[in-house]
């Protein structure tokens, strides 16, 4: 039986896809203005791992 082809990696999540990643290319650029157009309250990945850290231990149950 062959793997499944999504292995999921949070770092590697990060890189591809976060803030600083988006920013560094025009495309990533335009997605982020687009993004704070529509109002999105997270414009990339960052922000989920972001509002993840800032959760007491407790609540993260």
């Amino acid at each position: 039986m062959t793997k499944r082809t999504y292995q999921p990696k949070k770092l590697k999540r990060l890189r591809d896809l976060g803030f600083r990643s988006r920013n560094s290319t025009t495309g990533g650029k335009n997605v982020l203005k687009s993004r704070r157009q529509k109002g999105r309250k997270k414009l990339t990945i960052s922000d989920e791992f972001r509002a993840l850290k800032k959760t007491p231990r407790s609540r993260m149950k």
